[in-house]
Order: structure tokens, then C-alpha cells, then sequence
């Protein structure tokens, strides 16, 4: 669990810099931008994690690790999937390595475990984990997210299980942790206030060895099962619900991270036809992903998911609000303020923020097929311009508890 470090040469245009302010000036010429990852390098978040690490680096490799005249220096610390370690690593980028901004954590209970801290510390940080109230109730200025939270995706999925597959009954499976109870509260909410009734919950642990007990119990008279897993899981949990011929009976619907194509890669036909809902895909066709996918794909012989995806997204959110504050990540309130602020077309669609710090953009509903050989998510339809409120009114979905294991309550469950 140590820390790593990419690449840095110091510089600056001498041109550019002499139009500069005396402060401006200090700026550009105080050393690198240093750059703190909180990511997961081992534990069953591995996978994901390591594509954080592969984009983000590709981004800044891309362009020579020198973002708005300023040279990038990458730390990179390993949390192990663990609150106590991502609070502990936080802690040793900031006041150790002296980061001027973090990217990251993975998961939803990190960021919970880092959300004082950096509130406290004052660090731009640019998550990665969905943890709902991170942009909602305990909402921080220096926090943004330019993925999704934790039910931006699930609640687009249960509008198209209710209204476009017609689906009236349904089971739920998911990790035992905030961004699984996140997830189904959401996907419960929309789906049941669509006319259809949650018939069934099931919480395995994350780290569960085997699903065989939880499979085993799943209701076989339902009309599908949405199963929000993260990390592996997706892949370990469809491969047992296969083998235990449940696939035949109860359709799987995942989640966004279900079947992400940092998994994906490892699975045969058990995953053809099977639909998740995610604000990225590998195969979204716009300029941006048309460069992007390609090169990951060839440098590392896999598509890039969900992951891979919200850090190459930072890099150019990162960017853009460098290139606004002409580099003065020094200025920790300017440079905050710019990043909440920019616009950019990214691989993921068009982004922007909300006034709570989470991105406005597109949601995909996409299916598992084969394209030249592999498996991939195709993209069968666009939700567009989705909040994480949903159709809801923001302050009356704030006034409601965060979604939870107990919220919404569920008044459908069939014994």
C-alpha cells in the first residue's frame, strides 16, 4: 500500500510568464502541479482501481504530463478498499506530499471516511466514488463529481424496466455496502413509483468467497433481478446465477458498475443480451471517446469502463480549470470554483455541474454484445442531460433521507 510516483520536469514559457502578476508569477514558478490518486491497487475494487491509475496517466502522458504551461507530478496511493487506509493515505498525500488536489477515492465508504478531511484541509478533490451525499445533503465546495452518484444511474434503469421491458416484479441483489443500498433505493424508487413492487432484497458481504446461499435464495417467480455489484462481483455473481440455472427464469439487470468493461473482458456468452445503465460506454461514438477508447483498448488489450472513464474525464475537467485560472492551483478556492464551473465535451458526452458539485450528462442503457470478437457494452439508449435528482424536485428529494437499506421503505417485500 505505498506510494507511487509518475513523471514531472520542472518549466514554463518565459513568453506567457512575463505578462504575469508578481503572485501569478510565483505560481507558474513554484515547482509541479502535484496530483494525489486515492485508488485501489488490491482487494476485490482491484480492477477498477487499476484503471484509474491506466487513465489518468494516459491523459497526462498524452500531454507530456504539462497542463496549462505547468508540469504534472502524479502520486499515486493505494487505499486497499479500506476507510481507515483511504483516510490514512488522504492524510499522508496532503500533509506529506503536499497535493493541490485529490482524485478519487474508489468506493462510497471511502469518501464518506476522507469527507471531514478535506473539508477540513480545504483540497479540491475530484471523486470517483458515488456516495450520495457527498453531492447532496453534506454537500462541500471542495468536492466535484463528473461521474454520477450513487442512483443517477439506477434510476434511469427502473424508468426502462418499468416502462420499455414492462416488468412488474422484481428482486434486488447487491453488495452490503452504501453505494449497493444506494443503488436499489434508488432503482426501488422509480421502479415501484412506475407501478411495479420490489419483491425481494439481498445484501451478500463484499467480500462474499461464493453467491451459491444467495442465489439459492433468489425468487424465481420474479420478472428479473437488478444486481448493482462492484469491483468483480458483477462477474462472480452472473457466472454462479448461470451455473445455477436461474438466468433462464429471472432476468439480470445490472447496475453501473455491474459489468464494466474492466471485468467484462473475463466473461463468455453467460453475459450476452444482459442490460446495465452507466454514464459511459466504450462505445459511445463522440470525438472525444473515438480517440480515447481505441488508444486505451490498444495500450492495455481491454476497453476502458467506468473507471478508467471518470479519471480521463478529470484530466480534462483538471485542464480546463488550469487553463482558466492560468495555472494557479495555488489559489485552492479560485482553482475549486473554476473546475465547478467549466463545460467540457468529454468521452463520456457533454459536461456540467450542478450547483451541489455533481455532473449533468448523459445516462446510457446498453446491452452486452459481441463486436470483433469481444464483449462490449452497445449503446441502446440515451437518457440526456440527467441529475441526480432525477424528476424529482431537488429540496423535496433533500428533505427525504439519504437512500439507504431502510429508504425508501419497502412495502412490496413478498416472504
Amino acid at each position: 500500500m505505498g506510494v507511487s510516483r509518475r513523471g514531472f520536469v520542472g518549466g514554463g514559457a518565459a513568453l506567457a510568464l512575463s505578462s504575469l502578476s508578481a503572485p501569478q508569477l510565483h505560481a507558474q514558478t513554484s515547482g509541479p502541479v502535484r496530483i494525489g490518486l486515492l485508488t485501489v491497487k488490491t482487494g476485490p475494487l482491484a480492477s477498477g482501481g487499476l484503471d484509474m491509475e491506466r487513465a489518468l496517466t494516459m491523459y497526462l502522458k498524452e500531454r507530456d504530463f504539462t497542463l496549462a504551461g505547468r508540469k504534472i507530478e502524479l502520486i499515486v496511493a493505494d487505499t486497499g478498499g479500506v476507510p481507515a487506509t483511504a483516510r490514512t493515505k488522504t492524510q499522508e498525500l496532503v500533509e506529506k506530499n503536499n497535493v493541490h488536489m485529490l482524485v478519487g477515492p474508489l468506493a462510497a465508504f471511502e469518501a464518506l471516511a476522507v469527507a471531514s478531511y478535506i473539508i477540513d484541509q480545504q483540497i479540491p478533490t475530484f471523486g470517483v466514488a458515488a456516495a450520495e451525499d457527498m453531492t447532496q445533503r453534506q454537500a462541500s465546495p471542495w468536492f466535484l463529481r463528473a461521474s454520477s452518484s450513487s442512483g443517477q444511474c439506477a434510476h434511469p434503469m427502473a424508468d426502462y424496466c418499468a416502462k420499455e421491458l414492462k416488468y412488474k416484479r422484481m428482486a434486488m441483489i447487491a453488495d452490503d455496502i452504501a453505494y449497493g443500498h444506494e443503488q436499489c433505493a434508488a432503482f426501488q424508487r422509480v421502479f415501484e413509483d412506475n407501478g411495479g413492487k420490489i419483491i425481494q432484497k439481498l445484501f451478500p458481504p463484499l467480500t462474499a468467497p461464493d453467491y451459491g446461499t444467495y442465489v439459492a435464495q433468489v425468487k424465481s417467480d420474479a420478472d428479473a433481478i437488478f444486481f448493482p455489484f462492484a469491483g468483480s462481483n458483477g462477474f462472480r455473481f452472473i457466472r454462479q446465477f448461470n451455473e445455477y440455472g436461474l438466468q433462464q427464469k429471472v432476468v439480470p439487470i445490472g447496475g453501473m458498475t455491474s459489468l464494466d468493461e474492466s471485468v467484462l473482458r473475463n466473461m463468455g456468452d453467460e453475459a450476452l443480451g444482459i442490460v446495465t445503465s452507466c454514464w459511459y460506454s466504450a462505445e459511445d461514438d463522440n470525438k472525444e471517446n473515438d480517440h480515447f477508447a481505441p488508444a486505451f483498448r490498444k495500450e492495455f488489450k481491454y476497453d476502458p469502463g467506468y473507471y478508467a472513464a471518470a479519471c480521463y474525464v478529470y484530466g480534462a475537467i483538471i485542464e480546463a480549470a488550469m487553463k482558466a485560472t492560468n495555472g494557479n492551483v495555488e489559489d485552492k478556492r479560485g482553482f475549486a470554483d473554476a473546475a465547478r464551473n467549466v463545460t467540457v465535451d468529454s468521452i463520456r458526452g457533454p459536461v456540467k455541474f450542478d450547483p451541489y458539485g455533481n455532473c449533468i450528462g448523459n445516462i446510457y442503457i446498453r446491452k452486452v454484445t459481441r463486436k470483433d470478437g469481444r464483449l462490449v457494452n452497445s449503446v441502446i439508449k440515451t437518457y440526456p442531460d440527467v441529475s441526480q435528482f432525477w424528476t424529482y424536485d431537488p429540496k423535496a428529494f433533500l428533505a427525504n433521507p439519504v437512500y439507504s437499506r431502510d429508504w425508501p421503505p419497502a412495502k412490496n417485500l413478498e416472504n
